[in-house]
């Protein structure tokens, strides 16, 4: 099963399919639908039904049951593309074996070395199979790690007929890391009472709390003139916005917080005299603080107008998605057996709010409770993310449980 596993994983991760917050199609990259297309062959090849792809990258398959009983239908998703954070293009993973806990040099003609000093949790992974970049991309384990989980575990259940399991659908979706994820997911199509994403990060987490998100984008325009002649007559744009800035809390970022507590992040910013915009993504576990972030902002916005004009700052906001726990917490059932799978395979289940989002969030208020487990990636999002094989392993026998028991608790 290792070999089987690193061997889909490297496949998939060599494909770009970074997306792209600009675009305002589905999927927003065409690496997703390329590799849509290549998962659809692979389940097709397994012995999957009802296995689809639509013209927005949604794979579906089918897993049929192999048991009498009245099981209900569970899905495992995961999502095709990876972060915007860093480029994805020309990933060339890199594979150690027996890992020896000490710092790993990613790329010595650019120095580049995942040092145990900046990851105390490296040595942790002594003796395991590690999975690296080679320090010019990420990785792409976010979700990569999951899709091959979900793909290898599929692979041994139809291998082995004895492990009895209700119906069994899957799903690969699109565009999560921009938060558009299920926003042309079918539920109803899909057809599953409950799912799980296959979408954490280290060993045992288990998630049903998310944050609830907004984006904001903040658009400021001046007036640019002749640096020589500009006394009086420039307004400049980028210093507006740094303002603008300066304004927020700077203890509320995400390099300041941690557990439950919420942030206002920049995650980028464009500027010149005559045109900047800066962008936020905003997050807070708390429906009412959440709510208080969002106004801060407008308020801000609303008092920059009434000193450079209302056309000249320019305010876009909107909501991504809801803390799932609202969703989840009636039908916590699902929770327990996850938490059950982990035990009864030796692992210690780690419960704790995701500082972040899956496509769960969404799915969870669109009539599809949807928890999330780990993958094994670590350091998700830039050019020292990696995975641990034994750790991946361990996932897709998590998977494989969840299925058994769900259909050993039915009738």
């Amino acid at each position: 099963m290792k070999d089987e596993l690193i061997k889909r994983f490297v496949s998939y991760a060599e494909i770009d399919t970074q997306s792209n917050e600009e675009s305002d199609t589905c999927p927003s990259t065409p690496g997703q639908m390329e590799l849509a297309r290549k998962l659809v062959s692979e389940l097709q090849e397994l012995g999957l039904t009802e296995v689809t792809v639509d013209e927005h990258a949604y794979v579906m398959a089918t897993l049929p049951a192999n048991s009498d009983k009245d099981v209900p239908t569970i899905g495992f998703l995961a999502h095709l593309d990876t972060a915007t954070d860093f480029t994805g293009a020309n990933v060339k993973p890199q594979i150690i074996e027996n890992y020896d806990g000490g710092d790993i040099v990613l790329n010595p003609e650019l120095n580049i070395v995942l040092s145990t000093d900046s990851f105390p949790e490296l040595p942790e992974y002594k003796g395991h199979t590690l999975i690296t970049t080679d320090g010019t991309t990420l990785l792409g384990a976010d979700n990569k790690a999951g899709i091959a989980e979900i793909m290898t575990a599929m692979a041994y259940l139809l291998a082995h007929p004895e492990i009895k399991h209700g119906k069994i659908r899957v799903a690969f979706t699109p565009d999560e890391e921009i938060g558009r994820g299920p926003h042309k997911f079918d539920v109803a199509a899909f057809g599953a009472s409950y799912a799980y994403t296959v979408d954490g990060g280290p060993l045992g987490e288990l998630e049903y709390e998310s944050f609830n998100a907004a984006a904001a984008k903040i658009s400021f325009k001046g007036v640019n003139v002749h640096p020589g002649t500009a006394k009086g007559k420039m307004v400049h744009s980028s210093k507006i916005a740094m303002a603008f800035h300066l304004r927020l809390p700077a203890g509320e970022a995400p390099e300041f917080t941690d557990g439950y507590e919420g942030f206002y992040h920049l995650i980028s910013m464009q500027g010149s005299a005559e045109h900047s915009k800066l962008a936020y993504i905003i997050r807070d576990f708390d429906r009412a603080n959440f709510e208080k972030r969002k106004a801060n902002i407008a308020a801000i916005v609303d008092e920059f107008k009434s000193t450079y004009g209302d056309d000249n700052v320019v305010l876009e906001m909107n909501d991504q998605y809801y803390n799932m726990r609202e969703k989840i917490e009636p039908v916590r059932h699902i929770v327990d057996i996850a938490h059950e799978a982990m035990v009864n395979l030796g692992i210690s289940p780690v419960i704790r709010p995701i500082r972040g989002g899956t496509d769960g969030s969404q799915l969870s208020y669109m009539g599809l409770p949807t928890p999330n487990i780990f993958t094994g990636g670590e350091n998700f999002h830039g050019k020292f993310e990696y995975a641990s094989v034994d750790v991946m392993l361990k996932a897709v026998n998590v998977i494989i449980e969840i299925a058994r028991l769900f259909e050993q608790n039915s009738n």
